[in-house]
């Protein structure tokens, strides 16, 4: 059973930045790919990115391409989701989860582990 756990939200000003991190408490945590999603109040669940579980690709939603960097140290077992240039529309509870072997998918039922998640406010 893979634990994951979500920090690095806050409130922050529009045009800011905020490092998440995804720790795992898998040892093999690096045979595991790790997409972050976001949750906004009212809203579905939506992907925001993934890392592949090799580590060579990356994928990122239209909304925050270029903004969002995705990266994982697997001496640390964790996964990292950089957000620049903030925006309010970026507000909402961001959540990681893991598939072991995963390809870097964007469906979140594809996902077998899930963490609790990080609110993420972003003000105007």
């Amino acid at each position: 059973q893979v634990q994951l756990v979500e920090s690095g939200g806050g409130l922050v000003q529009a045009g800011g930045s905020l490092r998440l991190s995804c720790a795992a408490s898998e040892r093999t945590f690096r045979n595991y790919a790790v997409g972050w999603f976001r949750q906004a109040p009212g809203k579905e669940r939506e992907f925001v990115s993934v890392i592949k579980w090799t580590g060579d690709r990356t994928y990122y939603a239209d909304s925050v391409k270029d903004r969002f960097t995705i990266s994982r140290d697997n001496a640390k077992n964790t996964v990292y989701l950089q957000m620049n240039s903030l925006k309010p529309e970026d507000t909402a509870v961001y959540y990681c989860a893991a598939e072991l072997f995963g390809l870097g998918q964007m469906d979140q039922y594809e996902y077998t582990y899930w963490g609790q998640g990080t609110q993420v406010t972003v003000s105007s």
